[in-house]
């Protein structure tokens, strides 16, 4: 009895230790918004480029809105966080880095 409840007052200190993952909104960070809106427009890509409001979104359905808000956009590699990837870039691909869990934890930007 008293090792489960242990283990259970284990778990629930661990459980704190953890962040919960929420999508950012525009108001979270308007300073960095601004910063990558105007980065976008110098670039030679078109259309938009960066999406920090769709971290801790599901991959799938980062996949759909960026296919919605950037047409030019045709490749959707799905990155294992911390797994490495080419150095080359593309104007029509979008790396979606995702967790175990297959939620976005990177912003996802043209690459």
């Amino acid at each position: 009895m008293e090792a489960k409840f242990a283990h259970i007052i284990v778990f629930f200190l661990l459980a704190l230790s953890f962040e919960t993952l929420m999508a950012r909104k525009e108001s979270d960070g308007p300073e960095v918004i601004k910063l990558l809106k105007e980065f976008e427009s110098e670039s030679w890509c078109k259309g938009k480029q960066f999406w920090p409001e769709l971290i801790g979104v599901p991959t799938k359905l980062a996949k759909e809105i960026i296919e919605k808000e950037n047409s030019s956009i045709n490749e959707f590699p799905i990155v294992l966080n911390g797994s490495p990837v080419p150095a080359d870039f593309r104007c029509t691909r979008v790396r979606l880095i995702d967790n175990i869990l297959g939620v976005v934890v990177q912003i996802p930007r043209v690459a």
